[in-house]
């Protein structure tokens, strides 16, 4: 685990080579791995004096996170290692000060709080429809209108402050929306867009809305029922411009234009 010297050496040592802001944010992410998670914190020097500040004494595991509680003395602690000190943070003072590092802004009380400040994005959007590629966002996990966690991204790994700063070389399923900070970058490339499901042979999918599944090859015949989008139906015959199809365990003419063919 690094010190906080070490971490801000780093920082001015990427920033004096001119590295991008992306680059110099992403590895003071990854060079605070293991340092404490303390709700409220943004960045401060972890001492007793500060986690006073953030805790009652009568928290129920404060003097399990901080074993000079009492005493005031540091000495002996995981997170004051050779007598040097670290920083601690919660979820969303994490991405706030590794963003302040590189002077871009991401205000907010809290994940909410921060993801609704529009000033604080150059873009927004959802993992299931996709993240851009070699671009560092910051990741949220939606409850509702709640933002419940936040952390950072980049090219599927993570870099979150939850219980401590960890890293991760793969996305947890958690995480549901993206933002790309203001001011991080020039111009925003497009989301990697998710890849849609393909038919097996002798399948279609239907991308049509409500499909109507006809009981011969013509819309002056009779719907039999209708096919929600996105469903797999069996391709039985295939006559010009419409596919006798089988579906829930009923057979009829679907329109080829609404379906794609495996």
């Amino acid at each position: 685990m690094q010190n906080a010297k070490q971490v801000d050496a780093l920082i001015k040592e990427l920033t004096a080579a001119g590295k991008p802001k992306a680059e110099i944010a992403w590895k003071a992410a990854l060079a605070c791995v293991g340092w404490p998670y303390v709700f409220g914190a943004r960045g401060e020097y972890c001492t007793v004096a500060n986690r006073h500040k953030y805790y009652r004494d009568d928290h129920p595991t404060i003097r399990t996170k901080c074993q000079g509680y009492d005493t005031g003395s540091c000495t002996g602690c995981k997170w004051y290692p050779k007598s040097e000190r670290v920083r601690m943070f919660d979820c969303r003072g994490f991405t706030y000060w590794c963003l302040k590092q590189v002077g871009v802004p991401c205000n907010g009380a809290g994940a909410t709080s921060q993801w609704n400040t529009e000033a604080n994005w150059a873009k927004k959007g959802t993992v299931a429809g996709g993240i851009p590629t070699d671009t560092l966002v910051c990741l949220f996990k939606r409850n509702g209108k709640t933002m419940e966690h936040t952390g950072l991204g980049l090219n599927g790994e993570t870099v979150e402050c939850s219980n401590g700063v960890q890293h991760f070389t793969s996305m947890n399923k958690k995480w549901t929306d993206w933002a790309v900070p203001a001011g991080l970058y020039g111009e925003i490339p497009e989301p990697e867009p998710a890849p849609e499901p393909e038919p097996e042979k002798g399948t279609a999918i239907v991308t049509g809305k409500n499909l109507a599944l006809r009981q011969g090859p013509g819309t002056d015949c009779n719907i039999r029922t209708r096919i929600p989008t996105g469903k797999t139906v069996k391709i039985e015959t295939l006559p010009e411009g419409w596919t006798y199809v089988s579906y829930d365990g009923k057979k009829g003419f679907v329109m080829d234009e609404y379906i794609r063919k495996g």
